[in-house]
């Protein structure tokens, strides 16, 4: 519970006063997040779940991209939610979009958004933030209904950029408390035959962003 507490008060302070320029600013290194968000692909009049929506960034792409589906979002920072539901509403999305205070590695979508299950989930630059990470996306994967899938985009493992360039930013993003996870392949594998889901993972830009996918069977 402590852990918990600790991050959640972590991440109003960090957002507190960044929540009003994130998104100016992170288009130019969270790498990726508009592929994963084009490779959704919910079933016509599905539902999606963003874990970690910030200020609601993604839930609008999601919500243009996609206009049939319900959209949810949950986040641990208040300031960020109020930014999303401030977003979300102009960008004339209030009626389709649900958005929730929680904690992504213990949350109850039920008494949340009145649903167990969701056609698609994603989770756009938040692993890397999340002490309990492993746990985020065991739980995501339990919540998808059949023939969904969990989308999963952050930083790689960043080998294959030049020594500095990874040195640089590996520093710069502890100054944020983001820590790269270099085995969410292999995690994402483990959970995903543990659930009788399948795998894929995907590189991009030399190895600066990641995307894992778990796919529910039907």
């Amino acid at each position: 519970m402590l852990a918990k507490i600790e991050h959640r008060t972590l991440m109003d302070r960090v957002y507190r006063h960044q929540r009003h320029f994130y998104d100016v600013t992170r288009k130019y290194y969270l790498l990726g997040r508009d592929p994963m968000i084009a490779g959704l692909n919910p079933p016509e009049n599905g539902s999606i779940l963003e874990i970690g929506c910030g200020t609601g960034r993604n839930l609008i792409l999601a919500g243009k991209s996609y206009p049939h589906a319900s959209l949810h979002g949950l986040d641990i920072s208040n300031e960020m939610l109020a930014t999303a539901a401030r977003k979300t509403a102009a960008a004339g999305l209030s009626d389709r979009v649900g958005l929730a205070y929680a904690d992504a590695a213990d949350f109850n979508p039920v008494a949340l958004f009145g649903r167990g299950e969701f056609d698609r989930i994603f989770i756009s630059y938040a692993v890397s933030m999340i002490p309990q990470w492993q746990d985020v996306i065991r739980q995501a994967a339990s919540h998808l209904a059949p023939g969904g899938s969990l989308h999963i985009v952050d930083f790689g493992d960043l080998k294959d950029l030049p020594g500095f360039t990874r040195t640089a930013l590996y520093k710069w993003l502890e100054w944020y408390h983001v820590t790269p996870r270099k085995d969410l392949f292999d995690v994402a594998e483990r959970i995903a035959a543990g659930t009788h889901c399948e795998s894929e993972a995907r590189r991009l830009y030399r190895g600066f962003a990641w995307i894992s996918v778990i796919r529910r069977r039907y």
